[in-house]
């Protein structure tokens, strides 16, 4: 969430964010600074009853002391009438905190000044490229040549689970494990620590990554025990901190994880779920940085070229757009999505998106440092696939397949594969 003395000092430019993130309107801002400016007089009040309930405290024990016992009774009955206020108040206070809350988590985090604005993807901007995109010619979509070799089961994962949790069988199986593999060692060697985390997170780890309130429907949901199932490994490793104080000398914090991820992807339809495009269930290896305020922007292009490094590796060509202000999401202050080229679909499949959040998802966490002077500040957080599997598997079966219907290993899995074709 935004600080909010933040909104109160820049509420046009909070509103104006707002607005190019595609919100309709921004009446938000408005009731939150209303709300605080409420919270801040009940709070006034409350220390003022406070003060002055010690100060009657001292004169009952002078006027005992005195034996002006009448004269003490009286003032007892003053500061029990205002323990009761205050009372009222403490009561009041929370609740009007919660309900600014609440106000506050529903306005989006407000986009880099860097960011170029635009409602649809079609006003994002192309970044970079690298390598040259292959047509398709004798090569197959990726779903008809994983079905035709019995590599991946889209039917049976259907009939086992539903639509969109396929089965990988063999050497396919084998493929994932080792494109996990070498995400897992690149991440390392790069200096992120691995972790393996949980699987389900609760709900105030889901609102600490900003998943609520915004992306519920989104995700699986486990009632009974108040878990949902996590829709990228983002979720558990950024709040694995939730609720510390770092030193500078921790500082920067970087983490790798693989798990497989979760997501309803409610209306999804057509040309975009067809075979590995768009699943419910899917494996991924993520990125995430916990960083000092004035690193952070540094720190996202070093992640996006984490990410690029690894499409290197497998000769994929991709392009790297920098999403424009309708398309980067609520809790996002700057993000790059990456695109793999799909030459059976002729087309751009996105693998990876790289995200910078300042402080938005650390204020939700309380995910704090203590600067030089020992003031505690809020850190900045970051995050990118590294990357997702399915589309990079998509584009593999394509970009790697013979005239002969096989498919060639790239090199940087082959020992992983421990075998040249598939």
């Amino acid at each position: 969430m935004l600080d909010i003395n933040y909104i109160r000092e820049n509420r046009d430019l909070v509103k104006k964010g707002m607005l190019n993130k595609g919100e309709s309107e921004t009446s938000a801002v408005d009731s939150v600074l209303e709300k605080d400016e409420e919270w801040r007089a009940l709070v006034t009040e409350l220390d003022r009853l406070r003060a002055e309930s010690n100060i009657k405290a001292k004169e009952i024990g002078t006027l005992m002391g005195q034996g002006k016992k009448d004269e003490a009774q009286a003032l007892i009955k003053e500061t029990g009438d205002n323990k009761e206020r205050i009372k009222e108040l403490e009561e009041k206070i929370h609740t009007v905190a919660g309900e600014r809350d609440e106000l506050l988590y529903r306005i989006p985090n407000v986009p880099d000044s860097s960011v170029p604005v635009g409602k649809t993807d079609q006003d994002n901007v192309v970044h970079s490229s690298w390598g040259e995109p292959l047509k398709a010619e004798w090569r197959q979509p990726h779903w008809e040549l994983a079905s035709e070799k019995k590599w991946i089961d889209f039917d049976r994962g259907s009939k086992v689970t539903g639509a969109g949790f396929p089965f990988y069988i063999g050497k396919m199986a084998r493929l994932q494990r080792s494109l996990i593999n070498f995400f897992l060692n690149e991440a390392v060697e790069k200096g992120y620590t691995e972790l393996q985390a949980p699987y389900f997170v609760n709900e105030n780890s889901a609102r600490g990554t900003g998943q609520i309130p915004d992306k519920e429907d989104m995700m699986y949901t486990i009632p009974r025990d108040g878990f949902f199932a996590i829709p990228t490994a983002e979720v558990p490793v950024t709040n694995f901190h939730r609720d510390e104080i770092f030193s500078m000398e921790d500082l920067p914090v970087r983490y790798t994880a693989y798990t497989p991820c979760w997501r309803r992807e409610a209306g999804s339809y057509g040309k975009d779920v067809r075979g590995l495009n768009r699943l419910h269930q899917f494996d991924k290896v993520e990125l995430v940085k916990i960083v000092h305020p004035d690193e952070s922007d540094k720190e996202l292009e070093t992640l996006r070229e984490n990410a690029e490094s690894l499409l290197q590796k497998l000769k994929l060509p991709y392009r790297t757009l920098l999403m424009c202000t309708g398309d980067m999401g609520f809790t996002q202050t700057k993000k790059y999505d990456l695109e793999v080229w799909s030459p059976g679909q002729e087309r751009w499949l996105e693998v990876s998106s790289c995200s910078n959040f300042g402080s938005f998802q650390a204020r939700r966490m309380q995910l704090r440092f203590k600067n030089e002077k020992g003031k505690t500040e809020m850190l900045h957080t970051l995050n990118g696939s590294g990357l997702a599997l399915p589309r990079v598997v998509a584009a593999l079966l394509e970009t790697y397949q013979t005239e002969a219907g096989d498919v060639m290993v790239p090199d940087v899995l082959q020992s992983f594969m421990e075998e040249d074709l598939i």
